[in-house]
C-alpha cells in the first residue's frame, strides 16, 4: 500500500538475490506503493531491522507511488495480496495486464494462493514471516526469470 514495509522488503531480498546470482547488470528490482501515505520516506523501522539482521541493508530505500511508466517499464509487477492487485489490476493499461501477477505464485514452501500479510499492525514475528515468504518466492521468481534469458 503505502511502500514501507513489505516492498522494499521483497525489493532489497531480490537484489540480493539478483546480485548473488551475478544478474545486477541485467535484472533491476524496485518497489512501489498503490497508495501515496508516505512518499518519500525510508522503509518502516521495524522491516529495517528485521531485514539487518539477515544482511539486508534497506536504509537507501526510499517510498514511492506505483505509476503508469511503470507499466511500460517492468516485465513482472507482482502484489503481495488481492487488495493491492485489484488497485494495479485497475491502473495497468490492457496490453500490459500479462505483466501482472502475485509474488506468492513464484513460492515452492507456501501456497501460491497465499497473500503476504502486511506487518505493519503486529510485531516482530509478522516481518519474519514476510521475509520468510518473500525470500522464498524471490529465488522461484530469479529462478524463473533467468530460465527465459
Amino acid at each position: 500500500m503505502g511502500n514501507i514495509c513489505r516492498s522494499p522488503t521483497a525489493e532489497i531480498v531480490f537484489r540480493h538475490q539478483i546480485k548473488t546470482a551475478g544478474f545486477e547488470k541485467v535484472i533491476h528490482a524496485d518497489s512501489a506503493g498503490t497508495h501515496d501515505f508516505h512518499i518519500g520516506e525510508s522503509p518502516d523501522r521495524r522491516a529495517q531491522k528485521a531485514a539487518i539482521q539477515r544482511g539486508y541493508d534497506m536504509k537507501e530505500l526510499c517510498a514511492r507511488q506505483v505509476h503508469i511508466k511503470d507499466f511500460n517499464t517492468f516485465h513482472h509487477i507482482l502484489a503481495m495480496d488481492k487488495h493491492n492487485f485489484a488497485i494495479l489490476n485497475k491502473l495497468c493499461p490492457p496490453q500490459h495486464n500479462h505483466k501482472l501477477g502475485m509474488l506468492m505464485q513464484y513460492s515452492k514452501k507456501f501456497s501460491e494462493h497465499e497473500e503476504v500479510p502486511d506487518p505493519y499492525f503486529g510485531g516482530h514475528q509478522g516481518f519474519e514471516k514476510v521475509l520468510n515468504m518473500i525470500e522464498d518466492a524471490g529465488q522461484e521468481l530469479l529462478h524463473r526469470i533467468c530460465k527465459k534469458t
